[in-house]
């Protein structure tokens, strides 16, 4: 299926920035190194942004063709991409403690409930804590179709204008009710505690993260139904990426103290805006400006954003440790570590299991153009 280069480079860019931030968990880039990965905790917005657009394009364009939702074929698809390669990385985490990044793994079963955003002690439980964000993509996954099934079964713009608004809105009143109630009364004292609450009342928590797929959604809605505006947009793609870029700057100075009252309420929509404007205007790439292996990276980014801490803390145990090595060398055998464990997970987990899906789909024609349509 065409692929879109200006959406590969976005998630390429997302995979490597979530990296260089989690390579704190041996010890950092060095100081030559450290500016690098500082913001990107941001690539995960970036991919709740990329979520949210492609999953709402592929279910509101039948919708808004008044075709049937396909509900089984949509789950069915959705666990064909996420299951397969999760559940090994996880048997791994449960099997091999020793490969973990840090000593404490939360219960298995909050993995396979995908609960673990919501109840994890991330002050005990940091191994394998970056499932999170699939915890936040998978509750999207079961409640949005019905969401969009309910508001195109009598379109009315107000309607969605006023969810849209209601979910930003609720999730501004939770990170400052969070940050009010549970953060400020530890603000200045000894102890993780501050830091512990904003990861688990602001950080993780599903209602308060739902501003990127939002914004996604959004996208996919004006293209879906403003197909002028949707054309209008492409037409000054530079203009829209400018405008997202001053966005995303703007985003990035206010969250400078990142554990702030201000950008703990208002950063995050306004990240996700400034995103969501980079995204649509990355659909109107042509295909000749395709930048060389961000296809081949985008494709794998999903099993190195779940092996990725398993490769680093390997790396650092394993060569970077014993051999002493630092600087570019080090860097050098961190990036080619990760590349190579996420590779393999995909070639040989993941990608079998997307051709067994696709091959299920190619029995069911009408089911590939319903839900296939912007994979």
């Amino acid at each position: 299926m065409h692929r879109l280069p200006g959406l590969d480079l976005l998630r390429a860019w997302a995979i490597v920035w979530v990296v260089l931030f989690h390579s704190y968990v041996v010890g950092g880039l060095g100081e030559d190194f450290a500016w690098l990965g500082n913001d990107g905790w941001m690539g995960v917005d970036l991919f709740f942004v990329l979520s949210g657009y492609l999953i709402g394009y592929q279910l509101l364009a039948p919708l808004a063709r008044a075709e049937p939702l396909a509900w089984r074929a949509f789950y069915r698809r959705r666990a064909f991409r996420i299951l397969p390669a999760f559940l090994v990385v996880l048997a791994v985490y449960v099997v091999w403690p020793a490969l973990r990044e840090a000593p404490g793994l939360a219960p298995a079963w909050q993995f396979l409930s995908f609960t673990l955003n919501l109840l994890i002690d991330y002050g005990h439980d940091k191994a394998f804590s970056h499932a999170w964000s699939l915890c936040v993509e998978e509750h999207f996954y079961l409640l949005f179709p019905w969401l969009a099934w309910w508001l195109v079964r009598r379109p009315s713009p107000r309607k969605a204008l006023a969810v849209g608004l209601g979910v930003v809105a609720f999730g501004m009143a939770v990170r400052g009710y969070v940050w009010l109630h549970a953060m400020a009364p530890v603000m200045g004292q000894p102890g993780p505690a501050f830091g512990l609450r904003f990861v688990e009342g602001i950080y993780y928590a599903t209602w308060a993260r739902l501003d990127g797929l939002l914004a996604g959604v959004a996208l996919a809605a004006l293209r879906v139904g403003r197909p002028q505006a949707w054309t209008q947009l492409q037409r000054h793609a530079g203009v829209v990426l400018a405008v997202g870029l001053g966005l995303l700057a703007l985003a990035w100075w206010l969250f400078r103290e990142r554990l702030g009252l201000w950008p703990s309420v208002a950063g995050y929509p306004l990240l996700s805006l400034a995103l969501a404007l980079c995204v649509g205007a990355s659909t109107a790439m042509p295909a000749r400006r395709a930048v060389p292996g961000a296809g081949w990276l985008a494709r794998v980014s999903y099993s190195v954003y779940l092996s990725h801490k398993l490769a680093l803390h390997a790396v650092a145990t394993w060569w970077v440790g014993p051999w002493q090595l630092n600087g570019l060398v080090a860097f050098a055998f961190y990036a080619a570590g990760v590349l190579v464990v996420g590779a393999a997970l995909y070639y040989a987990v993941e990608r079998p299991f997307l051709r067994w899906r696709e091959r299920l789909d190619g029995r069911r024609p009408q089911v590939t153009a319903d839900i296939g349509a912007a994979a």
